[in-house]
């Protein structure tokens, strides 16, 4: 039986606005009415049964997976998606792709468009516009970096996959920019963050009164924003225990947090060459990531032995780069996991945000021996035996001076990562079935209603 393709709209062109409205809507009415028909005549074959219910999640995400995740969100994206496909769910994935990507899944795709959204690599002229239309626009900057595309315009896309049966909103950016388009049906929100708390301590930890300004903004219209989601949603899926509290959720039986895999290589943590002392990867130029960073260089790295090494991978901000030289910062690397596979001790350094740590899990999958601080295992049942948790500067480096001298002296401190891996699937997929017989629980009661 034929697939349907993946299904990217028609050429897009800026309007007076500068917003991008499709240049020929003809050919938008012509593709979405192929795309339903071929959606129609295929749907059997790819549908889960709950009861008499067919289970049809439109999964809508600013990025859609495109098979080399390079950051925490991507790679939860792709592991909460996977969850819902192995509990039999059929998904289609709409949303937009980095600029020369394509998508994982092709053939349950919608894309949007590309973009990018990343600060790092904008432009002063471009975060200006950025600003200058979530003022006038009264949405969030995470937001409104999505509205590339009109309103009409995503409406139709969201047409095209009819019939489904329920939204999963993935994040706050891409539903938040389309905020009143997703009222047609039962929705699941997927909480990555409590976004306003962390857009509050990136307040507290800025440096500049602008920066202070627009991260205060960006939390009082975040805290509303997830207000909203929440309390529209049959049922909210966040990534850490303790964020169910934090968003108002305790006690409602409408929340789960999903203890997230990340598909590492565990094959290559098993005789390990071990080449540099510490490693730090990921994406520094995101503010509670870089808080973390900054943390860790100036408070503990001063307490390290004179001879142990660091190495940061990853996009760093030069600022950073110029004020710790001592530091090796590698940039990205060609595998993230080879990375932390040749280092003596992993440090986990998180100091804000919420949500769960996707380097954490990656390193406990790996059995890779490290030292975290208790942010960094937020929402983590079994932490293995090979990791210290210290938040004292003092105490993680003396932890680390520990660890990298029995490194050095032959000791084996990897772990057995598998179990650790089977035991976070096992509850991820507890979770989800949760999140999902509530979620059919709404959509027979609204068809019995009408």
């Amino acid at each position: 039986m034929k697939r349907v393709g993946a299904k990217r709209l028609p050429k897009l062109q800026p309007d007076e606005a500068g917003d991008v409205v499709f240049e020929d809507r003809s050919a938008m009415d012509v593709k979405v009415h192929e795309h339903r028909k071929r959606r129609k005549s295929h749907q059997m074959s790819v549908r889960m049964e709950l009861g008499s219910l067919v289970m049809h999640l439109l999964f809508v995400t600013s990025i859609v997976p495109d098979g080399k995740p390079t950051t925490g969100y991507e790679i939860a994206n792709k592991a909460i998606i996977d969850g819902l496909v192995r509990a039999g769910a059929r998904v289609t994935v709409i949303g937009f792709v980095w600029p020369g990507s394509k998508p994982l899944d092709p053939y349950n795709t919608i894309i949007l468009g590309e973009v990018d959204v990343r600060n790092d690599t904008a432009n002063f002229a471009q975060k200006l516009r950025w600003f200058g239309k979530a003022m006038m626009s009264g949405l969030t900057v995470s937001s409104v970096k999505l509205r590339v595309v009109t309103k009409e315009t995503f409406r139709a896309a969201i047409a095209s996959v009819e019939p489904f049966d329920a939204y999963v909103l993935n994040g706050v950016p891409l539903p938040g920019a389309f905020e009143d388009c997703f009222d047609d049906k039962p929705q699941i929100f997927i909480a990555h963050n409590v976004e306003h708390r962390s857009a509050r301590e990136n307040a507290e930890a800025a440096t500049s009164s602008v920066q202070k300004y627009l991260f205060s903004r960006e939390s009082r219209l975040l805290m509303g924003l997830e207000k909203r989601l929440c309390g529209r949603a049959s049922f909210v899926f966040t990534l850490a225990d303790d964020d169910i509290d934090a968003l108002g959720l305790s006690g409602t039986g409408r929340a789960a947090a999903l203890p997230l895999v990340t598909g590492a290589d565990t094959a290559k943590s098993k005789g390990r060459k071990v080449v540099r002392d510490l490693g730090l990867i990921g994406t520094w130029t995101w503010q509670p990531n870089r808080i973390g960073l900054e943390w860790f260089l100036r408070e503990v790295v001063p307490h390290l032995d004179k001879d142990i090494g660091v190495t940061v991978a990853g996009s760093t901000p030069a600022d950073i780069k110029a004020a710790w030289p001592e530091a090796t910062f590698a940039g990205r690397v060609a595998d993230a996991t080879d990375f932390v596979c040749g280092c003596a001790v992993i440090p986990l350094i998180s100091r804000a945000g919420s949500g769960v740590q996707l380097k954490t899990i990656e390193t406990f999958e790996l059995g890779l021996p490290s030292v975290a601080t208790a942010l960094s295992v937020r929402g983590i049942a079994d932490i293995p035996d090979n990791c210290v948790v210290a938040d004292d500067p003092v105490a993680f480096a003396k932890a680390v001076n520990a660890r990298v001298a029995r490194v050095r002296a032959g000791e084996d401190l990897v772990r057995e990562g598998d179990a650790f891996r089977a035991a976070q699937l096992v509850r991820f997929d507890q979770h989800i079935r949760l999140g999902l017989d509530r979620l059919e629980a709404r959509i027979v009661n609204g068809r019995a209603a009408a």
